[in-house]
């Protein structure tokens, strides 16, 4: 039995490995460096976390504001 990779599965793993390419050839580094303190990387994460919030507050209002326009 073949054990396939649903698509949304596949499109991730390809996303992620398009980024770590476009990683490592900006920044000449990936996450297996070892110059970084433990208290960086939750400094890194957190701001990656900060800009998904500020994305998703803009989807949530676009997306609000087209709604009401079709009530209107």
């Amino acid at each position: 039995m073949e054990n396939k990779l649903d698509s949304v599965v596949t499109s991730i793993i390809e996303q992620f490995t398009k980024r770590a390419q476009f990683g490592k050839a900006k920044y000449g580094v990936d996450l297996d460096r070892t110059d970084l303190p433990l208290i960086e990387w939750i400094e890194h994460a957190k701001q990656e976390h900060m800009d998904a919030i500020l994305y998703l507050e803009k989807i949530k209002q676009t997306v609000t504001d087209e709604q009401k326009r079709k009530i209107y």
